[in-house]
């Protein structure tokens, strides 16, 4: 059903008669007639259905592919699917679009007035016929739909006189939420995944992985760096759990996932560190930036940024990468169930990883030190990925381990920052003054990350203390 605030929709019976508001300042003209033909188009196994995507063809506007956020792409009639299945490739994994359903609307729309002629709201009685053609066997179905649309300046009280109208008429409000929908049925009930914690998870974050997919075929903000997220949360499960995945397939399907973050990577690396150093140069003082820097940043980062985005949407078109969506769906498909006994082994094997890579920091300082704690980002991450995998059957105990972990990976991700921002300024540096440029500037910012990177170590120190010293399953701790 719509928002109250703009329209509703509803079904009515067919013999019913549409009632007639006239009076108290309403006119109602005669209905203005009309014939819509609509073709939905989607895989054998309505991948783009199960997914809330919806490819169709009207006689009156061409095509339409409408996702979930409510986002629409319209093309001319002459397109044909082939010209929108690069955008949907990580839901049809190649599968052929072909039609599934026919729909035609005998529409009467009828239009509701003001004393000076002025629109107020709109009716559109909707007579359907639609056929299913996806199944073994042709269905037909007849039904009819009532759309009440107000105008934008009319007052919403009238759409509640509008209602009481039509419920006196026998209206109800519409159950399905699209003609397809309705004509489907329960065909694609198919999509729910298994109520199992592990498998539920891995589903979860394969959508992800598709959402972000589209994202960045509609060139989507941000849809690298969620494509990333999404892609190294299901490598760190299937590392972590790959015993209970199915150990061949999942450790072939981490390494691809690992090839497809590195291809990932230069795009969404280069974004963070301009922001991130612009960021820096928000908080030095005016008469303390020498030379055009920001320009000189702009300019580097940018070079830099369109050939990022150059190797991931090679990447993302690849024959590679189509069979890795390919595999992972297969995984999921095939994965059988796990049991919650099952589960925490692989997770005290990680933690344990954690602890001795903790460990092995101590004593450590400069580079090496750097590395190590670096180590120990990477290993408190998977340990945090793999605690949000499980813990909806684990209880309070793990939660807590799990947020002191992500404080952990969190401070360390800041004090790697500045590391990465320190030798990206000692490049600009060495750069600027082969250019004649003043780069006093740069060596006051890689002073000021020095300086942030002491304070974030012992942050560290704290923390880790924290950790180890908090409440976890006993099975758990070290």
């Amino acid at each position: 059903m719509k928002s109250a605030e703009s329209g509703r929709k509803y079904e009515l019976s067919l013999k019913a008669r549409v009632p007639r508001l006239a009076g108290k300042g309403i006119a109602q003209e005669a209905p203005a007639e009309r014939t819509l033909e609509t073709v939905y188009y989607d895989t054998k196994g309505f991948r783009l259905t199960r997914a809330g995507i919806t490819l169709r063809r009207s006689s009156d506007s061409g095509w339409c592919l409408s996702f979930p956020s409510g986002q629409e792409l319209r093309f001319p009639l002459g397109e044909g699917p082939a010209s929108f299945a690069p955008l949907v490739r990580a839901y049809t994994l190649d599968r052929k679009l072909r039609p599934i359903a026919q729909v035609r609307t005998d529409r009467f729309t009828h239009r509701w007035s003001d004393e000076s002629g002025r629109t107020v709201a709109t009716l559109a009685d909707d007579h359907v016929t639609g056929e299913f053609l996806g199944g073994q066997a042709l269905r037909l179905d007849r039904w009819r739909e009532l759309d009440v649309e107000l105008a934008p300046d009319s007052s919403p009280g009238l759409l509640d006189r509008l209602d009481r109208t039509l419920r006196k008429r026998g209206a109800e409000n519409a159950w399905w939420p699209s003609k397809l929908q309705r004509l489907l049925g329960d065909e694609t009930e198919g999509a729910r995944g298994p109520d199992e914690v592990l498998p539920a998870y891995l589903s979860e974050q394969f959508e992800r992985l598709r959402r972000a997919d589209l994202g960045f075929r509609l060139g989507e903000e941000d849809s690298v760096h969620q494509l990333r997220v999404a892609a190294r949360k299901l490598r760190s499960a299937l590392q972590t759990f790959n015993s209970l995945a199915g150990k061949k397939k999942a450790t072939a399907i981490a390494a691809e996932l690992k090839w497809l973050g590195g291809e990932l990577a230069p795009a969404r690396d280069a974004e963070v560190s301009q922001a991130r150093l612009e960021a820096c140069l928000d908080e030095v003082p005016s008469e303390l930036v020498f030379g055009p820097l920001r320009q000189y940043l702009t300019r580097d980062f940018a070079r830099t940024s369109q050939t990022g985005l150059a190797r991931a949407t090679e990447a993302l078109s690849s024959t590679r990468y189509a069979t890795l969506l390919k595999s992972i769906a297969t995984l999921l498909d095939t994965m059988p169930p796990v049991r919650k006994k099952a589960l925490r082994k692989p997770l005290r094997k990680t933690a344990r990883k954690l602890y001795r890579a903790a460990a092995a920091t101590e004593g450590l300082s400069g580079a090496e030190l750097e590395q190590a704690l670096h180590n120990v980002r990477k290993k408190a991450k998977r340990a945090r990925y793999a605690a949000d995998a499980v813990h909806p059957v684990f209880g309070k105990k793990l939660r807590t381990w799990r947020k002191n972990v992500k404080a952990v990976q969190q401070t360390l991700g800041k004090h790697q920052d500045t590391v990465v921002d320190r030798a990206a300024l000692r490049h600009f540096a060495i750069d600027g003054f082969g250019e004649n440029q003043n780069t006093f500037t740069f060596g006051l910012l890689y002073g000021r990350d020095e300086a942030a990177a002491k304070m974030l170590r012992d942050r560290f120190a704290g923390e880790w203390r924290t950790l180890r010293m908090g409440a976890c399953p006993s099975w758990l701790a070290a």
